[in-house]
């Protein structure tokens, strides 16, 4: 296969289909589209389907009735990054559950057309757990404010630009390349593109703030750790099954998007939190940033990009994120538990 090949979406009825295991491949294959669970090529897929659909939750399960009165006790920057996180948040959410169809089109394996088929309905929950955030916490207009800010705040806009371009570019010019391209965005997407606003909630948390969203978060955070294994075992089984397609240059163009990605996210951390919040100072949330674009890269078997950030500086926050002792590293078989959001139990924090 070669990386400028134009991709040719999966046949939805195709008797000539192969069948036979040893044929079969993440893209490029010869899909029957036939789901047999019984007979799978990519294990760790049918597990990761039984897990994520294991987290099954409901937002409104979640009381936020005393977040309502803490939002208005909020200070100034904790009120604004709380509004402009959502927001983000809000966006990112929508464009997956919008654009993880036009990837599934392209990917050959049953098992995983499974797994991206129920990570799109834990978008749109997602999607579903801010509005009713909103609905919940603060008043209709500042909740239209609230939506209208991923795209009058700059700083939004060209965080969600980047993002967005990679997936239109691939919409447009179905290539393997491109493909590639929005594979790692996307992986960028839930395993970088979070994280600041996810440890902001948390220091409210920790403060005793805005518990309720704090749950809601836990819950979207624990979805989005396997959502985040999806694609590392999508990259990993692309790279065995095509290793022609992984040039130098194509190589270090996906670092390049995880750099620009963790200097956007940094930016943005700073940009929310003002150094004005307790636990979140401006050196804590750049070298955090930059601790977990290593551990992403390491799981791709890429170079990382900052070799000084060995030391995990906010240990603090996966403590706090931590629910029931889940473990977060699918393909080291270490997740453990996973519940329904009405077993969460606010002791354990």
């Amino acid at each position: 296969m070669d990386s400028n090949d134009k991709l040719t979406k999966k046949k939805l009825f195709n008797e000539h289909g192969d069948r036979e295991w040893g044929k079969r491949r993440m893209i490029g294959g010869n899909t029957t589209n036939l789901i047999q669970l019984n007979n799978v090529k990519y294990e760790w897929a049918t597990k990761m389907y039984r897990a994520m659909m294991n987290n099954f939750w409901i937002p409104e399960e979640i009381p936020l009735a005393q977040d309502a009165k803490d939002y208005k006790l909020l200070t100034p920057t904790e009120r604004s990054s709380y509004d402009k996180i959502i927001s983000f948040l809000i966006f990112l959410d929508s464009l997956q559950t919008a654009n993880l169809p036009n990837i599934n089109e392209y990917i050959t394996a049953p098992e995983v057309n499974l797994c991206l088929t129920v990570q799109t309905f834990q978008e749109a929950v997602h999607s579903q757990s801010y509005s009713y955030i909103l609905d919940s916490v603060c008043s209709s207009e500042a909740r239209e404010d609230i939506y209208n800010q991923w795209r009058e705040d700059k700083h939004l806009l060209q965080r969600n630009r980047f993002i967005t371009d990679l997936y239109e570019k691939f919409i447009d010019e179905p290539s393997t390349t491109n493909l590639l391209r929005t594979i790692m965005a996307n992986y960028i997407l839930e395993g970088i593109y979070f994280y600041s606003g996810f440890s902001f909630f948390y220091a409210l948390g920790r403060q005793g703030k805005m518990l309720g969203t704090v749950s809601e978060i836990k819950y979207i955070q624990r979805d989005e750790l396997t959502h985040l294994a999806l694609f590392q075992g999508i990259f990993r089984e692309i790279r065995t099954e095509n290793p022609e397609l992984f040039t130098p240059d194509l190589v270090e163009s996906l670092r390049d998007m995880m750099r620009t990605a963790v200097e956007h996210e940094i930016a943005w951390g700073l940009y929310i939190t003002q150094n004005n919040i307790a636990g979140l100072s401006d050196t804590v949330i750049t070298q955090y940033i930059q601790y977990l674009s290593n551990d992403r890269l390491k799981k791709l078997n890429l170079e990382i990009l900052y070799p000084d950030i060995v030391e995990h500086p906010m240990k603090w926050v996966e403590t706090f994120s931590n629910m029931n002792g889940m473990k977060t590293d699918f393909f080291e078989q270490k997740v453990t538990n996973y519940s329904k959001s009405s077993g969460m139990d606010w002791g354990d924090i």
